[in-house]
């Protein structure tokens, strides 16, 4: 059905085109008065057809979905035709009515968009499974969703789609093995040392109430930087156009989302929105290309960086750097020796900023939030850190202390099934999809598996409001269905990035708890679900400066 109303749609530009040569043609055998008169009636009566066989298929297409998701429940709508258009919104009513769509539904519900996107919510384990385990051959990104990230991200592996996707991820896992991981650790330990420092100064001037989001977005920024590029941006401190350019294309992203005009490019490129799109792309593009170029220079001149942890073999060994991410993807090669180009790279660089700062942000802010809630599960976590720490020299933590803080996992665990930093992944299929109860989603529509919804699904957890880290316990895991818990997705297109994520969670909020107590800030919280779950008006805490344990 979707390559029918694609075909059509080609047909009428290709319609258009002729026309349009016609037009030229004639305007140049008439006088030049009558040849600009008739030409712009001309123009009109085209214009006219075009968009009236636009609204024509598109009004079949939204026939046709609405024929063949009968099989699923349907929510009130305003009209047949504007359907559920305007009642997506991304506040804490927003999710509220999340919350009301899943104690209803139970499971799915179909979803209009007005005539112009047919979707399928899903918020249940059984049903959201077959979806994100199906081959990634026949899984694509929808461009409802993701699309207004391609001029900044390109066709990263975020956003393609294929074996364009395959290769892509085959090149890439590499750069996410243990062995990379482990030396990431000591720039974790590092980032969250200068932000606990300067926690520690605002504490001593009488400023110990502050918003963590702010705080802890530019520490995970400080962090991605050293571990993409190996560059020391000191942007906990100072700020730098490079930064500002990144939170500038995360705000502009969310308000495009929420505004259906701005969802055509031939509208968005001419507005001013677009234009501060186009010039922080610039910007952003402008230095990752740089690095790049540099990067591959230096290591055609000088060898290749050291790329594990092992630092035996003496001085002129411990000497060489430690390869970052860039240099992994400019030395990795497929199975026929071809590496990745320049302009991938710096889309795969990219990309990484921009999944890896502000989800795992969000994921420690609302960890620390919670703990502030429950004093009893932070000092246990508190006392677990310590326990570890015990003797050593130094406070920083290794790789293999990570696997030693089984409280405080259960804890963060909880925490992003309770506050889950991505509200929801969608994807379209290019085949029929059949889920549960025999119910068949058409081939085309766009499927919305509600990660926050299965999260907060009482069917899956019960008192799914409630911060209860025991739920992660091993013991009360078992029987668990194996898409109860899905904060990074699942399947072939999950986050390549998870590991990466959970260690740095796991460093900072224990050197956190170990350093700081918290406590509520005093203002009322609400969820504010854009890119990534934050909080309106950000999310205060109060900081408590801890000595030291002594031995």
């Amino acid at each position: 059905m979707t390559e029918v109303i694609e075909s059509r749609m080609a047909v009428i530009d290709a319609v258009l085109d002729r026309l349009l040569d016609g037009l030229l043609g004639l305007g140049r055998l008439l006088s030049p008065l009558c040849s600009l008169f008739v030409l712009l009636q001309l123009s009109a009566l085209v214009v006219l057809l075009l968009l009236s066989l636009r609204v024509v298929c598109l009004l079949w297409s939204h026939a046709q979905f609405t024929r063949r998701l009968r099989c699923f429940s349907k929510p009130p709508t305003q009209n047949w035709l504007m359907g559920h258009l305007g009642e997506m919104r991304s506040t804490e009513e927003g999710l509220q009515v999340v919350d009301q769509l899943v104690r209803t539904y139970s499971h799915s519900c179909s979803w209009f968009l007005g005539p112009f996107y047919s979707l399928v919510r899903l918020f249940h384990p059984d049903y959201i499974k077959p979806l994100l385990l199906a081959p990634a051959s026949i899984t694509v990104k929808d461009e409802l969703f993701y699309g207004f990230l391609r001029p900044w991200l390109g066709q990263s592996l975020l956003l393609s789609n294929g074996e364009d996707w395959s290769r892509r991820r085959r090149l890439l896992t590499p750069a996410f093995h243990f062995d990379i991981l482990k030396n990431y650790v000591k720039i974790f330990n590092h980032s969250s040392d200068i932000m606990h420092s300067k926690w520690r100064r605002l504490v001593a001037e009488g400023e110990s109430r502050q918003d963590m989001f702010n705080h802890i977005s530019l520490m995970t920024l400080d962090s991605l930087l050293r571990c993409t590029f190996s560059y020391n941006s000191n942007c906990q401190e100072s700020s730098s156009e490079y930064i500002a350019a990144i939170f500038e294309l995360s705000t502009l992203v969310i308000e495009r989302r929420g505004r259906i005009l701005h969802h055509w490019d031939c509208l968005y490129w001419r507005s001013p929105e677009g234009q501060r799109f186009k010039q922080a792309c610039s910007v952003v593009h402008g230095f990752t290309r740089t690095v790049v170029q540099e990067r591959r220079a230096q290591l055609l001149h000088r060898g290749e960086p050291e790329s594990h942890t092992d630092t035996t073999g003496g001085e002129e060994k411990k000497k060489k750097r430690v390869a970052d991410f860039i240099d992994l993807l400019l030395l990795s090669k497929d199975e026929d020796g071809h590496g990745l180009t320049d302009e991938e790279i710096k889309a795969e660089a990219d990309t990484f900023m921009f999944g890896g700062h502000d989800t795992t942000a969000s994921g420690i802010s609302w960890v620390l939030y919670n703990l502030s809630q429950h004093q009893d599960h932070q000092d246990r976590c508190r006392a677990e850190v310590n326990d570890l720490l015990q003797d050593r020299k130094t406070e920083d933590l290794d790789w293999e202390d990570l696997s030693s803080l089984p409280f405080t996992t259960m804890c963060i665990k909880e925490s992003l099934r309770l506050h889950s930093p991505v509200s929801a992944v969608t994807r379209r299929y290019t085949k029929d999809m059949t889920v549960p109860g025999g119910r068949v989603i058409p081939q085309g529509s766009i499927c919305l598996v509600s990660i926050y919804g299965t999260h907060h699904n009482p069917e899956i957890w019960p008192d799914p409001d409630v911060y209860n880290p025991m739920r992660f316990d091993p013991e009360n895991s078992k029987d668990r269905s194996s898409h109860a818990f899905i904060p990074f997705s699942s399947g072939p297109r999950n986050c390549i990035g998870q590991k990466f994520a959970m260690a740095e969670l796991r460093v900072v909020v224990a050197l956190t708890l170990r350093r700081f107590r918290l406590t509520p800030g005093g203002v009322e919280v609400r969820r504010l679900p854009q890119l990534v779950l934050r909080a309106e008006g950000g999310l205060w805490l109060t900081l408590e400066t801890l000595d030291a344990p002594q031995d």
